[in-house]
């Protein structure tokens, strides 16, 4: 399996999943700008792996700063934990893994301790995602089975979390108990995760993948070829709406339209219980270059007016169930959630 995200000799090592297919370049950061930057600028990317990744650029600027006197490292920190919370605004799983560290910083007396203990939590957080995932694996196979074909939007697997995956994560786990699930892999435009990341890890497991664009969605469904879709998620909120990778709303549409189950996988850390509906949830406007010549070329007038939102939000009627690492949540999702979290 792929370690796409890790952290050796004092710094944090990523695959430059802008590179991929064609290098696989592990990236070394040791600072807390070029974790924003990895972050930013997609070299990581996946909610759950954005989440270990600042965990541990918390820990870059507690290296940085270990000679400081405790309040100034403090300080200094705390400044860095809000740069790295200014990078992405949309996946909920960056908020939730920086307030960790603040609140553990917070409660720090002295910064040798400090630095030891804040790269424990960011240990933490990448082991409990791992874990996490492979459990959302084992619930996805509740409702996956042998021989099943599924469509899935963007990556979720490996490449996007510390391993396993969210919605790939029962491909994977499926895989490893000897129970074969097809998969067929939506390009994912403007960036193309799907094509570029999707695909070729799925074809490195050794997984039966087939790559289409994003408007084959609809022909292919209604071939009969697709059993259930299955997506991941940036944030969910508290009624059950969904945001995630921009095309997920218009899966979950065709979807329903064919009578094909639509499942979103995801831990308990992506969902957000203080944002009530989607209508609530931030979504993240990214540069108009993107579509206008996203790798190289260009394919559009450079006057053009661009619109080039990165997430969408699909509506909780949509959605047959939420996976998680608790289980399996139906509707009514409000309600359910709730005790998902034990409230």
């Amino acid at each position: 399996m792929f370690t796409a995200i890790d952290f050796k000799d004092g710094k944090l090592c990523i695959i430059d999943q802008t590179k991929l297919p064609v290098v696989q370049e592990i990236v070394e950061i040791d600072n807390a700008k070029d974790c924003y930057d990895a972050i930013k600028k997609l070299k990581v990317r996946g909610a759950p792996a954005i989440g270990v990744a600042a965990g541990y650029g918390v820990v870059l600027s507690a290296q940085a700063n270990s000679a400081l006197g405790i309040d100034e490292f403090k300080k200094a920190v705390s400044k860095d934990i809000e740069y790295l919370a200014s990078s992405r605004p949309t996946a909920v799983n960056l908020f939730w893994a920086l307030d960790r560290m603040k609140k553990l910083l917070d409660r720090q007396t002295d910064t040798a301790s400090a630095v030891v203990n804040l790269k424990k939590e960011a240990d933490a957080i990448r082991e409990e995602d791992e874990k996490t995932c492979r459990a959302i694996g084992e619930n996805g196979l509740k409702v996956l089975k042998d021989g099943m074909t599924i469509l899935t939007h963007c990556n979720t697997g490996m490449l996007a979390t510390s391993k396993y995956g969210t919605a790939l994560a029962a491909v994977y786990v499926g895989q490893e108990k000897g129970i074969n699930i097809k998969v067929y892999a939506d390009e994912t435009r403007p960036l193309l995760q799907g094509s570029r990341l999707t695909a070729f890890e799925l074809l490195s497991m050794g997984v039966d993948v087939t790559l289409i664009t994003d408007n084959m969605a609809a022909m292919v469904m209604k071939s009969g070829v697709i059993d259930a879709c299955i997506v991941g998620c940036d944030r969910v909120a508290a009624n059950g709406d969904v945001a995630n990778k921009i095309g997920t709303y218009g899966v979950a549409l065709l979807a329903k339209a064919h009578n094909i189950p639509f499942y979103v996988a995801g831990p308990l850390s992506t969902f957000d219980l203080d944002t009530k509906t989607g209508d609530d949830i931030p979504i993240e406007q990214r540069g108009r270059e993107e579509i206008i010549s996203g790798f190289g070329k260009q394919t559009a007038p450079s006057d053009v007016k661009v619109y080039n939102p990165a997430f969408d939000v699909t509506p909780h009627e949509l959605i047959t169930a939420l996976i998680t690492e608790k289980g399996v949540i139906t509707a009514p999702y409000e309600e359910n959630i709730r005790k998902a979290f034990g409230k």
